[in-house]
């Protein structure tokens, strides 16, 4: 379990998230359309997790627009933006942000918090999912992770994108 804080609160996630050096847990997902989004649709690209609790806060939204943004410059890569919002609430916010460089994957209906530790364990946001980045190389080893220290704040955008050479 890690912690990381929610307002003044801290709050722990159900496990770690994967060591980097180790193999990415596979993942399912349900993309805009409600059709599945696993690791085999992103297969021999590298991948960026941005992990985050709600497309409907002002933080997750920034960090799905700068993933965007920094999207379109990184080859071979698919930038795939993860929380257990509905798929609707993220084609609402993509589609009126104009976001079409990422993918988004819903966890409403999968065990991704539970198998990237990201899950919070208790707290007001108890089952929503933690504020993290993994980053995967195209074998599927973990190249970095980070969760961030609160879920107010912003991941470490350079980290991610340095730990894709």
């Amino acid at each position: 379990m890690a912690t990381t804080q929610l307002g003044p609160n801290t709050v722990s996630t159900v496990g770690e998230l994967p060591a980097v050096g180790s193999k990415a847990p596979g993942f399912d997902l349900v993309d805009s359309k409600f059709e599945a989004l696993t690791d085999a649709d992103v297969s021999g690209k590298r991948v960026v997790l941005n992990i985050f609790p709600s497309i409907d806060t002002g933080v997750c939204q920034a960090s799905v627009r700068k993933f965007n943004e920094l999207a379109a410059g990184l080859d071979n890569t698919a930038v795939v933006n993860v929380s257990v919002d509905l798929p609707l609430a993220q084609a609402r916010f993509c589609g009126a942000e104009g976001i079409e460089d990422v993918l988004v994957g819903s966890a409403f209906r999968s065990s991704f918090g539970e198998d990237y530790g990201v899950a919070m364990a208790d707290g007001g946001w108890k089952g929503l999912l933690a504020r993290a980045v993994v980053v995967v190389d195209t074998d599927g080893t973990v190249l970095h992770t980070q969760l961030t220290d609160a879920i107010g704040h912003e991941p470490d955008y350079d980290a991610a994108v340095a730990a894709l050479g």
